[in-house]
């Protein structure tokens, strides 16, 4: 992957995670990956439609994965998908809190695990600077 694919990538998310929406100007330490949304283990598709901006915290928690299981129901859920899914659709917040508006926000939420209290700590410092 070339320079000019990253850097298309960073400047079509606006410089955020595509999953929980963090800023990279927030964490100015720790540089975002060009995520896979479908993994290189399953497919070898670097094209711009199968990649994602993503904070570490996301892409370490998503890794591999297309999909999950509702822990109430045990029915596959699929994850969001950057690409085809608008954002809005399926996450919303509640004060520093993300929340999911579909099964799909609220299974990526979960394995993405992006309400933990370190990471809704941040966002509430976030949320005092305008930054979110």
């Amino acid at each position: 992957m070339d320079a000019a694919l990253r850097q298309f990538v960073r400047t079509r998310a606006e410089q955020r995670c595509e999953y929980c929406r963090l800023p990279q100007i927030a964490a100015p330490y720790l540089l975002f990956h060009i995520e896979h949304i479908e993994a290189q283990q399953h497919v070898k598709d670097d094209s711009p439609e199968n990649l994602a901006l993503a904070c570490p915290d996301c892409n370490r928690h998503k890794g591999p994965n297309l999909v999950t299981l509702n822990s109430l129901t045990r029915e596959i859920v699929r994850l969001f998908q950057p690409r085809r899914d608008v954002w809005e659709n399926h996450f919303e917040y509640n004060g520093a809190i993300l929340e999911g508006r579909s099964p799909v926000g609220q299974a990526t939420i979960r394995l993405l695990q992006i309400n933990t209290i370190e990471r809704v700590e941040m966002r509430a410092e976030l949320l005092n600077f305008g930054d979110i």
